[in-house]
């Protein structure tokens, strides 16, 4: 049993022993995280009662690897943006295609995302990079703070030393020198968030514990849906709050499903008028066919050792479905037929992720389905994408006023700010097990053992 493994068995068994039986101190945390507004649709954003433990080793691998990873996705995109051939082979939109080719004004492709990966072991799997408007660090954050004074939680530092990995400073300070290089005088620049707002509320936003945390480093901050912006006389504003710097978190395609190139938020970043973060270049490597050009190595051939190294053991095999021959381990394969044949290893997967298009695991279907599923595949912008095995472990929760354990799907997504990996979130999910109520964020913590 390795140490990690170790830590999760002494956590969880002091739940079911000594004081902590008595769940009163969950319903504390409880009822610290609903006076928190960490909930979201009615429900709280973590019903779990374990932190997701990594290794110092793991970490560093992820920060790492991570990086070099970014590093290899930011050329891609580079030799993307000046030819338009390999801009075709991400499908994007005629509309995202036009707000690409504007220069943002600043260096960074994507000051703040998020990459999220499969972590088990020495093993570390990258399945998506999310650049378009990354979610969780605010959230994972905040829990971070929450858990590390919980009872059992103190119980268990006493054994071994816990290190949060917030990356909330390291946002605001990403913001900040991306709004410097954009050009921008002001020493304290009026911050919008972004966002879509729901008709009804569910509970706090993510986006409101930022707004909440720039507040407290002096900033004037104001969270903005897309229907309050006006712009005139050169001034993006909301009302009579004038902008500065948007922290745009909405996705370049979903704004695009409501709004056109007309929105002010587009005529004043076409005017740079205003600094926009991440800039509407970060939806080319939001696209899943992104990953198709890192693991094509007729591609990358000639990017530097370690970014290679980082593709090729780190990012599984992918390819934007099309009827072409293309390269699988070193050898030249007619696409379509690939797919059809190796079905118990492959997996199809929207484009982008704001579509309604579904997602197969070939592992999970019949020969039939999967034909089926291949035929939408090819009318659609799709990707194919080699298996990847889940992470599984057993987290505990309360159900009913009783202790319970289950096994979940455990997502560790890295958050990086100007392509240096600052902290990361845990996701816990049912995965393809089946339906489950219980899901949600974790907070994240290094474990090293006390000598």
């Amino acid at each position: 049993m390795s140490q990690l493994d170790e830590a999760v068995v002494r956590y969880n068994k002091l739940l079911e022993s000594g004081p902590f039986r008595d769940l009163a101190w969950v319903e504390a945390l409880q009822q610290r995280m609903e006076s928190s507004n960490l909930a979201a649709g009615g429900r709280l954003i973590c019903p779990f009662l374990r932190p997701n433990f990594i290794s110092r080793r793991q970490y560093d691998s992820l920060v790492k690897t991570g990086e070099s990873l970014i590093g290899a996705i930011d050329r891609v995109q580079q030799m993307v943006l000046s030819n338009p051939a390999l801009l075709a082979r991400l499908e994007l939109l005629p509309a995202e295609k036009m707000l690409a080719a504007i220069d943002p004004g600043y260096q960074a492709l994507e000051v703040a995302a998020r990459l999220d990966t499969h972590l088990v072991n020495g093993h570390l799997h990258f399945v998506q990079y999310n650049a378009d408007s990354p979610t969780g660090a605010g959230y994972a954050d905040a829990l971070a703070d929450l858990f590390y004074d919980c009872p059992p939680v103190k119980e268990f530092r006493k054994k071994y030393t816990l290190t949060r990995t917030g990356s909330r400073k390291h946002l605001l300070a990403a913001l900040l020198k991306s709004y410097k290089q954009f050009g921008g005088k002001s020493k304290k620049p009026r911050i919008a968030i972004v966002e879509f707002r729901t008709a009804y509320n569910f509970g706090q936003s993510e986006y409101e514990l930022y707004r909440d945390f720039f507040r407290e480093e002096g900033y004037e901050v104001e969270i903005v849906s897309p229907e309050q912006l006006e712009y005139r006389n050169g001034v993006l504003r909301k009302g009579a709050f004038e902008i500065d710097l948007v922290y745009r978190r909405l996705g370049v395609q979903e704004f695009l499903l409501r709004f056109d190139l007309t929105h002010p938020l587009v005529q004043a970043y076409r005017d740079r008028a205003v600094c926009v973060v991440n800039s509407f270049r970060s939806e080319v490597a939001h696209k899943k066919a992104m990953f198709g050009l890192l693991t094509d190595e007729t591609f990358t051939a000639r990017f530097p050792a370690a970014e290679r190294k980082a593709i090729r053991e780190h990012v599984p095999w992918t390819r934007l479905v099309t009827a072409a021959k293309t390269t699988y381990d070193d050898k030249t394969v007619d696409l379509l037929e690939f797919i059809a044949q190796n079905r118990e290893r492959m997996a199809l997967k929207p484009n982008d992720d704001y579509s309604d298009q579904h997602s197969y695991f070939g592992w999970e279907m019949d020969s039939a389905g999967w034909d089926r599923a291949l035929k939408q595949a090819i009318r659609s912008p799709y990707v194919v994408q080699e298996r990847v095995d889940p992470v599984r472990s057993t987290f505990p929760l309360m159900t009913f006023g009783h202790l319970e354990f289950r096994e979940m799907q455990v997502d560790v997504h890295p958050h990086a700010y100007l392509g240096k990996v600052h902290g990361c979130s845990s996701w816990l999910s049912a995965g393809r097990a089946g339906f489950s109520s219980a899901f949600g964020i974790v907070p994240t913590f290094i474990v090293d053992p006390k000598s």
